[in-house]
């Protein structure tokens, strides 16, 4: 066993040491123990007068790697072969392991404690009960050898940032925006933009009562012989925000249902990238976010299948709490990221970022971008479009 080493270069000029497991992981079983369901964590958290969160130091390093399983980690430098004692970053069985072991440990205080990997959380309703708590989890993870990191933990807080949610004091409300970049979407300023708003919405037209004729005015701003600057009118102004506001409530948009997978669809255009996340619960597909921005400038300058890439670890990382630890689907309208996921590829940049994906356990799906109008329309909202609304 032998796993390529690659080096990623990190924001402060230094470089992070990297293996490349994905070939181990391709013969290797997905461990599918239950994460926990992030809803059910919210709703003990909401209420909660003061929490603490804690971060593990590096995780998966205090876990130790089994006798057996150490040489299937092996990696050679021109100073030997080596291969990990404890769990590296990387294998898609790590997530789980770690949460079977937060699990375990924390079964004695399971009451008011909880982990999400290796995010800890500690509620309670008064503040002796939560030093008490506090004091009762420091102490079992001293017992088991674990340490936490100093600047990563928030003591005794009225409101804290957990799992992507602001919660405490009966508030929950999620910091990744769900319907932002919908609801604020920018009037499109010519015919290209509005096919895009229309695939966007298009897509979701079963759900949709009347599309048609909702969606007219602006259909008729694309056809044949119409200038390519659209003229903007009260009446496309009125389809253009009754769309908006149909694709960001129910019965298209969706609780998620964490006992059902998850489909992430993404996309890139020349200036953005958009991402929805869906589940189809009852064989149906339906939202339950959607996600947006636009591409830096030297972003921008990328090659097509760099920006299609970045749309994907973008897409996955933004929503990592939806997606860790689960199995997943990838659906993309580019056809060589499917080779690409599966360590063919020679491009560094697409390299480094799927090497940052490997915890992710996810299936490439290539959908033509015909049927890929969702996510291609919220990438395309960053071409040159008004801000106004």
């Amino acid at each position: 066993w032998s796993s390529p080493i690659v080096m990623v270069p990190k924001p402060d000029g230094t470089l992070r040491f990297c293996n490349d497991f994905r070939r181990l992981n391709e013969v290797s079983s997905f461990d599918s123990y239950p994460m926990p369901r992030v809803d059910e964590l919210l709703d003990r958290l909401g209420k909660a007068r003061f929490i603490s969160t804690l971060d593990l130091t590096k995780g998966y390093w205090q876990v130790p790697l089994s006798p057996n399983s150490r040489e299937k980690t092996a990696f050679s430098t021109p100073s030997g072969h080596w291969q990990y004692t404890v769990l590296p970053f990387g294998l898609h069985g790590a997530p789980a392991t770690f949460q079977r072991m937060m699990d375990v440990l924390l079964r004695p205080h399971q009451a008011y404690a909880a982990a999400y990997i290796d995010d800890l959380v500690i509620h309670s309703g008064s503040w002796d009960d939560h030093l008490d708590r506090l004091r009762r989890v420091l102490s079992d993870l001293r017992k088991a050898g674990l340490t936490a990191n100093p600047k990563k933990c928030h003591l005794g807080l009225a409101e804290a940032q957990y799992l992507g949610y602001r919660v405490g004091g009966g508030l929950i409300q999620p910091q990744t925006k769900k319907v932002e970049a919908v609801r604020d979407a920018p009037r499109p300023n010519n015919k290209s933009q509005v096919r895009a708003f229309l695939g966007l919405a298009g897509y979701y037209r079963c759900f949709i009562p009347n599309f048609s004729s909702i969606a007219s005015s602006l259909t008729d701003l694309t056809r044949k012989g119409q200038p390519e600057e659209v003229k903007w009118t009260p009446e496309t102004e009125r389809s253009f925000q009754a769309l908006k506001k149909t694709l960001s409530s129910a019965p298209v948009l969706h609780a998620p249902d964490f006992g059902c997978p998850f489909i992430l669809q993404t996309d890139a255009s020349d200036t953005g990238l958009g991402a929805v996340l869906s589940q189809t619960p009852n064989g149906v597909e339906h939202p339950v976010v959607y996600i947006s921005r636009k591409l830096t400038p030297a972003e921008s300058r990328y090659a097509t299948v760099e920006r299609e890439a970045l749309a994907i670890k973008w897409a996955v990382l933004e929503l990592r709490y939806y997606l860790l630890g689960r199995s997943f689907s990838l659906v993309t309208d580019h056809a060589p990221l499917q080779w690409m996921a599966k360590a063919k590829n020679t491009n560094a940049r697409v390299t480094r970022w799927f090497l940052a994906l490997q915890d992710y356990h996810f299936t490439v799906i290539h959908r033509a971008g015909a049927s890929h109008g969702n996510a291609d329309g919220l990438s395309r909202m960053w071409s040159g479009w008004t801000t106004r609304s």
